[in-house]
């Protein structure tokens, strides 16, 4: 499965690195080639030369989707922040990719509602703080109501390769 991360900061960064592990072929994007390069040194030191090849480091969004499974962005927790994302991601992505966002303070259903594709829209209920804590093994999946079986199987079995327990409430 193809996993785009958009957002190469501290917690793009991590889920690069806990995805990558994992066994998923990663695409982490930035705007910043700054971000990019400091993900990539520590990737680098993290998985080594070896395991680095299942990371591309890639400077636009639709490079990034272009073939994605799974979206997760990394950008502030704010309405407008995350619709922005949301809509060149639903704009750029294939049908088949789910959008998942850490959030705490939108509303998935509100957000899924500005998207053609609102039954493949979920959120982990964090903010990117909690989510870079390594010590929480613990996410709750929020979803709008019609969201696909298939969607959420998909997403929980993400988040449980990755070695978390996962809940899933509805929004």
């Amino acid at each position: 499965m193809q996993v785009a991360i958009i957002g190469a900061g501290p917690l793009g960064r991590r889920l690069a690195l806990a995805a990558a592990r994992a066994g998923y072929e990663v695409l982490l994007e930035d705007v910043m080639p700054s971000n990019l390069h400091h993900a990539q040194e520590y990737l680098r030191q993290e998985l080594g030369p070896v395991a680095l090849p299942s990371v591309r480091f890639v400077s636009t969004i639709e490079e990034a989707v272009r073939e994605a499974d799974m979206a997760i962005d990394c950008v502030p927790d704010e309405l407008e922040s995350k619709l922005e994302i949301f809509s060149l991601l639903d704009r750029m992505a294939p049908p088949k990719t789910v959008l998942l966002s850490p959030m705490r303070n939108v509303s998935i259903a509100d957000l899924a509602s500005c998207t053609y594709r609102a039954e493949k829209c979920v959120a982990v209920v964090a903010d990117a703080k909690e989510l870079a804590d390594t010590s929480l093994r613990d996410v709750q999946l929020r979803t709008p109501s019609g969201v696909g079986v298939g969607t959420v199987r998909l997403v929980r079995e993400f988040w449980e390769r990755l070695g978390f327990a996962v809940t899933v409430t509805v929004d």
